[in-house]
């Protein structure tokens, strides 16, 4: 393996690692704030909107790590009505740049979503500032599965798999 290689190979693993983290994380604390929620509601007729806002978000960083770990593992989905219809060696030619086209995607996603937080941050009240800073999970994701999609049209196929 190269030098080359092994810096891509590493730095997949580094943000696996990462996403691992960050959507395990994520869905222990959805998971205990709306137990939490419902145990405050049904018990004793008190309840946060924050947890509301914070539950809604946590879902959000639950979908783009998992989304970001299943195109690690090619397990993404592919709306792809055309692959069934061509041959495997077809396929094969097509991988590459088909995820670079997804990366390419994800990362316009990326910088539009960084410019719609940008503009809510400029315009948010004071009151909505938790919901502000966790919606940067929307560029931060977009830039994550742009990263994956590139990460995998640079490396070797070898490690692709």
């Amino acid at each position: 393996m190269s030098f080359k290689s092994d810096f891509f190979y590493n730095a997949r693993q580094g943000l696996i690692q990462i996403e691992k983290f960050l959507a395990g994380m994520s869905l222990l604390i959805l998971l205990t704030l709306s137990l939490a929620q419902v145990i405050l509601r049904n018990f004793f007729e008190l309840g946060f909107s924050d947890i509301d806002v914070i539950a809604r978000h946590l879902v959000l960083f639950v979908t783009f790590m998992g989304a970001a770990l299943v195109s690690e593992g090619n397990r993404h989905i592919k709306i792809d009505c055309v692959s069934s219809a061509i041959k495997e060696s077809y396929r094969e030619k097509l991988r590459k740049p088909l995820l670079g086209i997804s990366s390419i995607i994800c990362a316009i996603f990326f910088w539009y979503a960084l410019q719609f937080w940008l503009d809510e941050y400029e315009y948010a009240p004071d009151n909505e500032q938790l919901a502000l800073y966790m919606s940067l999970i929307l560029p931060a994701g977009f830039l994550t599965l742009s990263l994956h999609f590139f990460l995998l049209v640079v490396g070797d196929d070898q490690q692709n798999t």
